[in-house]
C-alpha cells in the first residue's frame, strides 16, 4: 500500500463481488475512497467497511436507467465533494443461445453495459473538469472485440460496443484532461462463472490458458489501478488485455481459453 489515492474518490459500478469487489479493495488499499455502486447493496455493506477508514459509501441504482446514473454521479459528487475516478465494471449476461435472446435480454445487455457507460461519462465530465481533469475504466472483454462464445452474442456485440466507446471518448474528453481507458479480461475466477456449467469445464478453459491458471479479479484490478494512476497519464483511448495469454495461440483451444470475461 502507498497511499496513491489518498484524498481521491473512486466510483465503481458492479463492486459487490467478482471483479468489481477485487477493483474495489485494490483502490481502497491505496488510500482511495469508494463509492460503491451495486443493486446487491446489502452485500456490499457487508464488508465494505472493512477496508479503511475512508468513509466509503454503497448507492443502489439500476444502471439501466439514466436518470438514476445522472442522480448517481450528482449525489456522489455531494457525498464526497469531489470525484477523481469512474470505473464502470457493471455488467449483464445471462448465457442465452442466440435464437433465444428476446428483446428484453438485449435491451438490458446494452442498457447495462453500453448506453449506461455513455451516460456515466456525461454525467463525471463536469464533476471531472472542476477536478482539473479525470479518469473514465471501463471493464470490457475479450469476448466480443476478439473471440466469441456460444450464447453470448448480446454480451459480445455489447462489448465490442464498449471499445469502440474508448477510442472516441478519448479523443473528444482530452480537451478536458480526461483519460478513458479500458480492461479486457479473458476467463478470470468469480462467483458469475457458474454461467459456464460444471467445474470440469472450468479446469479445462485453465488447462489451455498459457499461463497455466485462472485469473483472478485481482489481476484486473491491478491494471485498473494503474491506468487510473499518474504513470498512465499519458495512456488514453486504450485497452489492456489481462488473460494470461488465452487469445494468443491459434486454433479453437485458444478462443475458448481466452473468450470470457464475467464482472
Amino acid at each position: 500500500m502507498t497511499g496513491l489515492f489518498a484524498g481521491r474518490t473512486v466510483l465503481v459500478t458492479g463492486g459487490a463481488q467478482g471483479i468489481g469487489r477485487g477493483i474495489v479493495e485494490a483502490f481502497a488499499r491505496e488510500g482511495a475512497s469508494i463509492a460503491l455502486v451495486d443493486l446487491q447493496a446489502d452485500m456490499a455493506r457487508g464488508w465494505l467497511g472493512e477496508l479503511g477508514p475512508q468513509g466509503h459509501r454503497v448507492y443502489e441504482v439500476d444502471l439501466a436507467v439514466r436518470e438514476q446514473i445522472f442522480a448517481l454521479i450528482a449525489q456522489a459528487e455531494i457525498d464526497f465533494g469531489r470525484l477523481d475516478v469512474v470505473v464502470h465494471n457493471a455488467a449483464y449476461f445471462p448465457l442465452t443461445a442466440f435464437e433465444a435472446i428476446s428483446a428484453e435480454v438485449l435491451e438490458r445487455t446494452l442498457a447495462v453495459n453500453l448506453s449506461a457507460l455513455f451516460w456515466l461519462a456525461q454525467a463525471a465530465t463536469p464533476a471531472f473538469v472542476r477536478q482539473g481533469g479525470g479518469r473514465l475504466l471501463v471493464t470490457s472483454s475479450v469476448t466480443g472485440p476478439r473471440v466469441a462464445y456460444p450464447g453470448l452474442a448480446h454480451y459480445a456485440a455489447s462489448k465490442a460496443g464498449v471499445n469502440g466507446f474508448i477510442r472516441a471518448a478519448a479523443l473528444e474528453l482530452a480537451v478536458h484532461r480526461i483519460t478513458v481507458n479500458g480492461v479486457e479480461p479473458g476467463m478470470i475466477r468469480t462467483p458469475a462463472m457458474v454461467n459456464l456449467g460444471d467445474e470440469a469445464l472450468a479446469a479445462r478453459i485453465a488447462g489451455a490458458v498459457p499461463l497455466g491458471r485462472l485469473g483472478e479479479p485481482e489481476d484486473v484490478a491491478a491494471a485498473m489501478v494503474f491506468l487510473a494512476s499518474p504513470s498512465a497519464g499519458y495512456v488514453t483511448g486504450q485497452t489492456i488485455v489481462v488473460d494470461g495469454g488465452a487469445t494468443l495461440p491459434e486454433g479453437s483451444s485458444g478462443a475458448l481459453a481466452g473468450c470470457v470475461a464475467y464482472p
